[in-house]
């Protein structure tokens, strides 16, 4: 915590706080799937719908992250903010044509894609290079805060005054981190050598080293299931305020990396990654067990929902940190934006595989195997995790 005043200056700080209203803006539509089930929506449709941001996003990041090698940070930062701010706008428009849903989280894929790479190079332009892991931590809690509030405030928005209201409301954030975006400048930098482009990303693809992004891509994959899936099955163990969970999630996750991101620097990136993998699945795990423990005559759900909700906020407060400082360890700084976009593509491209196909397991077996699967998969990575170097 001491060392906290070299890292909070004026440019990581409007940088949080852009971050955070872009995050909140985006994590409020993580209750999409309570608006899609009321308009009819089968639990695939769910998944296609919710899958479609990440699935652009995966196209767009590593071109995106090149893209923001070349021409900067800010350009990006403003595009993005813009386009999550269309997107929410014309979900208030058009609150019922399911048809156009899929566009619309196309859009916000883009938006997404170009709104983290640039913030996120930026703030690893920022950092001091001894304590790079605690300051992209400490940075990623606004997001992880935004997850926890938006939520939270959203559904009884949601539920009480309708999704075109809940929508607006996601539409006037957007504007604010607009707003926040305007006043960010970005430090001098080199340039990135002309055989970037296109070329340069497959490049930059073909060498990226292949088990963090393949722990990138079971963690994006945790993500994918839970998120996505989370509030249907809350619904059917009896639980209405899905929201808990969330601040829960996010609470969890700032906490850990207030008071212990530094522990990614001092301890080394492996020490924390194999435990944050192993509580990730556990969490799954716990998902998987709740609708044998809850219902009539059994526990209630919630408190189980809350307990797991702070083991997954944990893992994710470690792991993501941790995974992100050591892509970053091994690139340059003229080449972090396409290093960091091919990190985030192999996190989605989980995160859409798992709400595209565990959508027809949770159909076809119901959520508890789904979970229970999902907690296997998880728990292969883990031991994977035992490979990284020391």
């Amino acid at each position: 915590m001491r060392d906290l005043p070299g890292i909070l200056a004026p440019g990581f700080l409007r940088a949080t706080l852009a971050n955070f209203l872009f995050f909140s803006n985006l994590s409020a539509f993580y209750l999409l799937p309570l608006h899609l089930k009321g308009l009819g929506a089968t639990e695939s449709q769910v998944g296609l719908v919710m899958g479609a941001y990440s699935a652009t996003a995966i196209l767009c990041q590593p071109l995106v992250g090149g893209a923001v090698d070349r021409l900067g940070r800010r350009p990006f930062l403003l595009t993005g903010a813009v386009l999550a701010g269309i997107a929410s706008a014309a979900f208030a428009l058009l609150p019922g044509v399911f048809a156009v849903f899929p566009l619309l989280r196309l859009l916000q894929g883009l938006g997404y894609s170009a709104f983290y790479v640039a913030t996120f190079t930026l703030v690893a332009d920022l950092a001091p290079a001894a304590r790079r892991g605690q300051t992209l931590g400490l940075f990623g809690t606004s997001g992880l805060v935004a997850t926890a509030v938006a939520p939270a405030l959203g559904e009884p928005v949601l539920r009480l005054l309708g999704f075109r209201v809940f929508a607006l409301s996601a539409t006037a954030v957007a504007i604010g981190a607009v707003l926040v975006a305007l006043r960010l400048a970005e430090p001098p930098r080199a340039l990135l050598p002309a055989s970037a482009g296109l070329r340069g990303v497959l490049r930059g693809i073909a060498e990226a080293p292949r088990l963090p992004m393949a722990l990138a891509f079971a963690f994006g994959l945790g993500l994918g299931v839970v998120f996505t899936f989370l509030p249907t099955y809350a619904e059917e163990v009896g639980v209405r305020r899905l929201g808990l969970f969330f601040l829960a999630y996010g609470t969890a996750a700032l906490s850990v990396r207030t008071f212990g991101g530094q522990l990614i620097d001092t301890l080394g990136r492996r020490p924390i990654i194999l435990p944050a993998l192993l509580l990730q699945a556990l969490g799954a795990g716990r998902l998987a067990l709740l609708g044998l423990l809850v219902g009539p005559g059994g526990l209630p759900a919630l408190p189980f929902l809350v307990l797991i909700g702070g083991s997954a906020g944990a893992a994710h407060g470690f792991l993501y940190p941790a995974l992100t400082a050591l892509i970053m360890d091994v690139t340059a700084p003229e080449g972090r934006g396409r290093a960091l976009g091919v990190f985030s593509a192999f996190v989605l491209a989980g995160h859409a595989f798992g709400a595209m196909a565990f959508g027809p397991v949770a159909h076809a077996l119901g959520h508890g195997p789904m979970f229970a699967l999902l907690a296997g998969v998880l728990l292969v990575a883990f031991a994977a995790a035992f490979r990284l170097a020391r």
